[in-house]
């Protein structure tokens, strides 16, 4: 399997992974009234799962995001501080109006 692939499932796997936690959490502390919501109605296990999925595909999508920015190579090259900056003479020939 490719390396590619098999980042895109581990993260997609971490992100739903976190997305289940997240909800465990919202539905343990009844954020909202989620859980008892969710267990007063009949239809309660389908937003449970809903919620999961939903929140899932956006954790899989930042984790997915934040591994491939990760993937990136350190550049050396200095940035910022003091540049030696070397001044150059520029002759006008003749002035002209902005406008």
């Amino acid at each position: 399997m490719p390396k590619l692939v098999r980042l895109y499932i581990r993260n997609v796997a971490i992100g739903f992974g976190v997305a289940a936690v997240f909800v465990g959490l919202l539905l343990a502390l009844d954020i909202l009234g989620l859980r008892s919501l969710a267990t007063g109605s009949k239809d309660g296990p389908l937003a449970v799962f809903l919620l999961w999925f939903m929140h899932g595909i956006v954790f899989a999508g930042v984790q997915f995001g934040w591994a491939v920015m990760a993937l990136a190579e350190r550049d050396e090259t200095p940035r910022g501080g003091l540049r030696q900056m070397i001044p150059v003479r520029v002759r006008a020939d003749e002035r002209r109006r902005p406008f």
